[in-house]
């Protein structure tokens, strides 16, 4: 549906998007995940023709966004993260306005306007101004006019920024009805936010794609060990020796702490639990006593955080290898 070939933007020095290939299949919710900075933003204004490449390419169906933009804008519906609305319209007219901009008219565009006034569940706000309505309100009239024209692709740029809790979770629950119909692209810097909604992340750091994968995934891309804490009343060399004839265990820390010990387990078995079950045989068999036990799964702010910062430290590297 949409191939992205080693697309790179640059402003004078600075590389905001620093070659990056990726391919889209329809009918999946693709979150672009990142810090503030990523280049999130730059690569979804190239996506959707808004803005010029440095060097690469976007193919939108097949059509390249910037040799055949008409056909390929024809494809895709966007929210900007700041959404383009008219004030001083109500949606009904704002929505006919960008109808007839995208064009559609007569019975189509009527039935076009009711449709997505139905999907965002604002029919009991089209006929207030928009100026009056919450920002819950205005980002569903925003989504609702990137619907029109029935777009195969939907692009939202940080679709729930300056909303409150009850309002994230009813944009998140449309995003999911929207990925029934469309292929869904959006934008956040929410680790919770992506992992609820998304089929497919891609994690953008630094103007570079570090990692693509289903969120389950991920976790065995990076062979990210699991953990298992607890807390017993075996001292440092007791610990040390039941936790010897266990495998799969590829590193632990113990700490003392009065009369009790804690240590953190770090296990490569896909099976946290089986290693559980044999750290405790284990102390049973010595007669020692788990006070505790707790089980912390690799998740995606994890593999977040050390993807990004594996790219802060390669890129550190590269300038320490330059300056040299």
């Amino acid at each position: 549906m949409i191939s992205v070939e080693h697309l790179t933007k640059c402003y004078g020095d600075i590389v905001a998007v620093d070659d990056v290939s990726f391919k889209i299949d329809e009918g999946h919710v693709y979150g672009f995940l990142g810090p503030n900075g990523a280049g999130k933003t730059t690569i979804m204004n190239i996506m959707t023709g808004c803005l010029s490449a440095t060097e690469g390419r976007v193919l939108i169906g097949g059509y390249d966004i910037f040799e055949e933009p008409c056909q390929a804008k024809k494809l895709i519906g966007y929210l900007p993260e700041q959404p383009p609305l008219y004030m001083t319209d109500t949606p009904l007219e704002y929505l006919k306005f960008v109808g007839e901009a995208k064009g559609l008219g007569g019975s189509e565009l009527k039935e076009q306007i009711d449709k997505v006034i139905e999907q965002t569940k604002i029919e009991n706000v089209k006929n207030r101004p928009i100026s009056s309505l919450s920002k819950g309100y205005k980002q569903r009239v925003g989504i609702a006019q990137a619907l029109l024209g029935n777009p195969k692709v939907i692009i939202l740029d940080e679709p729930t920024v300056g909303l409150d809790p009850i309002q994230i979770v009813e944009i998140r629950d449309l995003i999911k009805e929207l990925g029934r119909e469309h292929t869904v692209i959006f934008s956040s810097h929410i680790l919770s936010e992506v992992q609820a909604i998304c089929d497919q992340v891609l994690i953008i750091s630094k103007g570079k794609l570090v990692a693509f994968d289903q969120p389950e995934n991920l976790e065995k891309l990076l062979l990210a060990p699991n953990e298992i804490i607890i807390t017993t009343d075996a001292r440092d060399k007791e610990i040390r020796d039941i936790l010897a004839k266990i495998n799969h265990i590829v590193d632990f820390t113990i700490k003392e702490e009065g009369a009790y010990t804690k240590a953190q387990i770090k296990t490569d078995h896909k099976d946290v639990y089986e290693v559980s079950r044999q750290i405790f045989l284990g102390f049973a068999e010595k007669n020692k006593t788990l006070l505790e036990m707790a089980l912390k799964k690799t998740d995606l702010e994890d593999i977040f955080i050390e993807l990004t910062e594996k790219s802060n430290s390669n890129e550190a590297t590269e300038s320490e290898g330059i300056k040299q």
